[in-house]
């Protein structure tokens, strides 16, 4: 696994967003959690923290209000889950999750993960990103967070025999997915059974209740 200690670039073009911005208030309770996390709300200054234990780290990004990374963790103790999303109030409700459930094994960090990934200090072990923002018009389809040049940056930091595990609700969004991976030679893989373990999200109940089928990917760094 080869880093790049050069001055940083954006991986798209500057300006793009991956995201749509939020103006959901904080509730009381989100604003606790956020005041008493402690050192597992993580900072650019203190990311390293996530790798201070030696144990393999997953990177969870755009976790939403975070029920699914809670469960996971809950289910790989072993594990280090480095939670990445940008919206205030998830990043609440996930704190307060792994505090109800006394969940010690995630670091969250509010952070665009475009800017973040480049910066990892530490190596990865695999990524998991469900049901990211399709960006259904093709108009929109340059703000799609995986495409080739962010399956570039995140190949640096994951480790051979990595992975990176994808869930789309969006069948077009997952050939296109699946066509970009297979243009990379770092990378294997293609469609999955939906494993079991995977916890099942908001945006999947949705999905379901709506009649739009739901696609796992998995991809492994060689």
């Amino acid at each position: 696994m080869g880093h790049t200690d050069d001055v940083l670039t954006p991986i798209l073009r500057p300006g793009i967003k991956t995201f749509k911005p939020r103006r959901s208030r904080i509730t009381p309770r989100q604003q606790q959690a956020l005041a008493d996390a402690g050192p597992c709300l993580l900072t650019e200054e203190t990311l390293g923290d996530a790798w201070a234990s030696g144990s393999s780290v997953i990177v969870d990004i755009g976790f939403g209000s975070g029920e699914p990374v809670a469960a996971m963790a809950g289910s790989f103790p072993e594990q280090i889950i480095l939670a990445v999303d940008v919206h205030t109030p998830g990043i609440g409700d996930l704190l307060d999750r792994c505090r109800v459930e006394d969940i010690d094994n995630v670091f969250v960090i509010e952070a665009d993960a475009l800017e973040l990934v480049p910066t990892i200090p530490g190596p990865v072990s695999g990524v998991r990103t469900y049901f990211p923002d399709p960006w259904p018009k093709s108009r929109h389809h340059k703000r799609r967070l995986v495409q080739a040049p962010v399956i570039d940056a995140v190949a640096e930091r994951v480790i051979d025999g990595g992975f990176w595990h994808l869930a789309t609700d969006w069948a077009e969004y997952a050939e296109s997915i699946c066509a970009a991976f297979d243009e990379h030679t770092g990378w294997q893989g293609g469609v999955i059974p939906r494993p079991d373990w995977r916890p099942v999200t908001h945006y999947e109940r949705r999905a379901i209740r709506e009649g739009r089928a739901v696609v796992d990917m998995w991809f492994t760094r060689i």
